[in-house]
């Protein structure tokens, strides 16, 4: 387990953009497959996006394709979430997650296979 502080989170007009970052602190996110993922009020916790620990694989939900990037810096220790375009429904609790994974070229984005996870920042869409 590593600790993961999220950070970016607010209020924004339906449309808007915003940054989310997840860092780790302690230790090297290098080598760690991570991912982003959310919940809402009422409703169970979904994946977002993931990336593999090269950062050469990604996959998206459809909730977040064309218009949430996900990325990381190895050397800072840090992963993001490029958010755009957001709607009412993006409202939601949001996680970074990490692991250690079997591939690092692999994506890992099944939320029961990380083992470390960050408090979560909240997102709301709200005009």
């Amino acid at each position: 387990q590593v600790r993961l502080v999220e950070s970016g989170g607010g209020l924004v007009r339906p449309g808007g953009s915003l940054r989310l970052s997840c860092a780790a602190p302690d230790v090297s996110l290098e080598y760690y497959a991570i991912g982003w993922f959310r919940q809402a009020p009422g409703q169970e916790r979904e994946e977002v996006s993931c990336i593999s620990a090269t950062g050469g694989s990604t996959y998206y939900a459809d909730s977040a394709k064309g218009r949430f990037t996900i990325s990381r810096d190895n050397a800072k220790s840090l992963l993001y979430l490029q958010m755009n375009s957001l709607k009412p429904e993006d409202t939601a609790v949001y996680y970074c997650a990490a692991v250690l994974p079997e591939d690092i070229e692999f994506p890992v984005c099944f939320a029961g296979a990380y083992d470390s996870w960050g408090q979560g920042t909240q997102v709301t869409v709200a005009s």
